[in-house]
């Protein structure tokens, strides 16, 4: 029997699916899953394919049947289930050979794992696969970290089955343990904030402007157009204009105002306080989901406080479109902020312009201007994002406009959870004389934490009073 190029544990949606993306990209694939009726269904629906797959239930049966060095990835739960799965390969497996965890893991997990592995002799690939279902069977985004050697190995495949940006592929080697898992991290974390963002101003749009979701949808279609083009506020259109077949009324008007939320951005909001950089979109974008579960609290709330203003909101669709295009730059500025300051803690030396660029095509924050964040950072931009010359311009061209959303919102009880945050962490950004001298003299007086003076060098302490009346 012909030995296979690549094996693959679990055949769940998204393994299934980049099972049949390597196949069709021409690769033999071994697969096994813990259950082995989905094997036997994933060959029945397989069609046309079917030969590519070399199945098996029985796990040395599976690795015995791929080439070696062997290059094996896992598509199952993140946790403990991925701990499971490397323990029962690991008798099976010679030196030289990689195991490739593909799923949404916690970049800890991926570290532990390589430092566990590598000793062995057994390389790790921890990499981040991004574009939902239809990205892993049409050509994900893949980020890829962990034993450089052993992504040579794989690098073929991985890159061959990844989207392609005018025939680039946006797939990349990122650095080692960590690294693939840690900016995967990241870019659920932007995609959570940019979400967020479009959120609310569909809330503006919605509550604040009085239009029905058809309206809408032709708003973010149009704006799919211009410098907001991007995945995102694609698919925002599409959703909007969707009509439920059993009522006849628009779905997302049916849709239940709880968001669900599998961890990813709350890893990026942690890792971003660990690593002492502000990612407030993010931040916010969190916490927006956790409020949007207290809907019963909610509503009894608006019982107490009353309703939000509808209808009474005068900001125009281009003022809204620049707010966001503001919004959208300080999401991405803080994003790209924590993985240079990951970079360096972790020593990774992450290629920001490289990861700007394989987020082109195939991943859920594709857009228009990462083109541009690839040109910033392969200039040798030394600070933040929003510094850079093009996005500078951008920001002084819109920021006025995501001030007076921000505003408005304010007035109509229109919450800006993250284009608030965006807007805060611009102003806080440009202003040289801050407001942290105040704090440094409270902690000197509750702690005797000490602060610098301007004109002299040394911590010094105030002379505070001993007792307060």
């Amino acid at each position: 029997m012909e030995l296979a190029d690549i094996g693959l544990i679990g055949l769940a949606v998204m393994g299934r699916n980049l099972a049949l993306n390597i196949a069709e990209n021409g690769y033999r694939v071994a697969v096994n899953n813990r259950t082995a009726a989905r094997i036997d269904d994933f060959i029945s629906e397989a069609g046309k394919l079917e030969p590519q797959f070399v199945p098996n239930a029985d796990l040395g049966d599976f690795v015995a049947s791929i080439k070696v060095p062997r290059s094996i990835i896992i598509m199952v739960k993140a946790g403990a289930p991925v701990d499971m799965t490397i323990a029962a390969l690991l008798p099976h497996l010679d030196k030289g050979d990689v195991i490739i965890e593909a799923g949404n893991a916690n970049y800890r997990d991926s570290v532990r794992r390589y430092e566990e592995l590598t000793p062995q002799g057994i390389g790790f690939l921890g990499i981040g696969v991004s574009g939902g279902e239809e990205g892993a069977r049409q050509g994900p985004s893949i980020m890829v970290g962990g034993s450089k050697a052993q992504w040579l190995n794989a690098e073929e495949v991985l890159t061959a089955i990844s989207a392609k940006f005018n025939g680039e592929p946006c797939c990349a080697y990122l650095g080692k343990s960590g690294a693939g898992h840690f900016v995967k991290t990241i870019h659920n974390g932007i995609e959570y904030a940019d979400m967020q963002m479009i959120a609310e101003v569909y809330g503006v749009m919605r509550d604040g402007l009085g239009m029905d979701p058809k309206a809408c949808a032709q708003v973010f279609k149009d704006w799919n157009a211009g410098p907001l083009n991007s995945y995102l506020i694609e698919i925002s259109g599409h959703v909007l204009e969707a009509v439920d077949e059993k009522t006849g009324m628009p779905l997302i008007d049916l849709i239940l105002d709880k968001a669900g939320q599998k961890g990813t951005g709350r890893w990026s909001a942690i890792a971003a306080l660990e690593l002492g950089v502000p990612a407030t979109t993010i931040e916010g974008a969190v916490a927006a989901r956790s409020i949007s579960a207290l809907r019963d609290e909610r509503i009894a709330a608006e019982k107490i406080f009353g309703t939000l203003v509808e209808g009474k909101v005068e900001l125009s669709i281009q003022t809204l479109e620049q707010a966001l295009l503001a919004g959208k730059i300080a999401a991405y500025a803080q994003g790209f902020a924590v993985m240079a300051k990951a970079s360096e803690e972790y020593e990774w030396d992450l290629p920001l312009g490289t990861i700007a660029r394989i987020w082109r095509a195939g991943c859920i924050i594709r857009s228009g201007f990462l083109d541009q964040m690839a040109t910033s950072y392969d200039n040798g931009i030394a600070a933040n994002l929003m510094v850079a010359p093009d996005f500078a311009e951008i920001m002084r061209a819109n920021h006025g406009a995501l001030r007076q959303v921000v505003a408005a919102g304010a007035l109509g009880a229109l919450p800006m959870v993250s284009l608030g945050a965006a807007l805060s962490y611009f102003d806080s950004y440009r202003k040289g004389r801050g407001t942290a001298n105040l704090i440094q003299g409270q902690r000197d007086f509750f702690g005797a934490h000490g602060f610098i003076l301007m004109d002299r060098e040394g911590e010094q302490h105030g002379d505070w009073p001993s007792t307060l009346d």
